[in-house]
């Protein structure tokens, strides 16, 4: 089992709380886990990126090879695109369609929402409408995840395990509401690939 994942997206939208997730799932499945550094999260609104390996085998460096990474998991449009380049051929790109417009040449979202349309396996979704229409407008980076899970290799129970013990601090209704946006983001990507 390997998986190299790519997180990215603007400070403030939870990628901390994917890498968390995403790292204690794989560790309490016995694999080695490599995460390089989380750039941009001293300015919220600034580029953030990660790279997280997952193996089975050891790992020998925390960067991720350029066109080797399975999947990119993006919590901003604009920021999936910036990290294409890192995409395997075969790879998955999931992604919030929601924009964060945090600077002034922004691209028209349209053309963005083409190019991700443009790569054979991806994801698209407006997380954040998903997680305002379940009342939980700050999990759209749970949605996220839960659309990504079906591709990380990881036992979707054990992802659940590990939010419940990430946001335990939080009590149980944070826990609860937090999984219902990682169900709820899982058969979006279900339904998704079906269609």
């Amino acid at each position: 089992m390997k998986k190299d994942i790519i997180l990215a997206g603007v400070g403030g939208q939870g990628i901390l709380s994917i890498a968390t997730c995403i790292g204690m799932t794989a560790v309490n499945a016995g694999l080695h886990l490599k995460q390089a550094e989380v750039h941009g999260m001293s300015q919220r609104g600034g580029d953030v990126h990660s790279n997280l390996r997952l193996s089975d085998k050891e790992i020998a460096s925390d960067l991720i090879p350029q066109g080797k990474a399975d999947m990119i998991i993006s919590v901003e449009p604009m920021e999936s695109l910036r990290y294409l380049p890192m995409l395997a051929p075969d790879g998955w790109l999931i992604t919030n369609t929601k924009p964060y417009v945090n600077i002034p040449n922004y691209p028209p979202v349209e053309n963005v929402i083409n190019e991700i349309k443009s790569i054979s396996n991806h994801i698209a979704l407006d997380a954040n409408q998903i997680a305002m229409d379940l009342g939980l407008r700050r999990s759209a980076n749970m949605v996220i995840l839960g659309a990504a899970s079906p591709y990380l290799g990881l036992e979707f129970k054990s992802l659940e395990k590990a939010l419940a013990n990430i946001f335990k601090t939080k009590g149980e209704e944070v826990i609860q509401a937090n999984i219902r946006a990682l169900n709820t983001g899982r058969e979006f990507a279900e339904n998704y690939i079906k269609n």
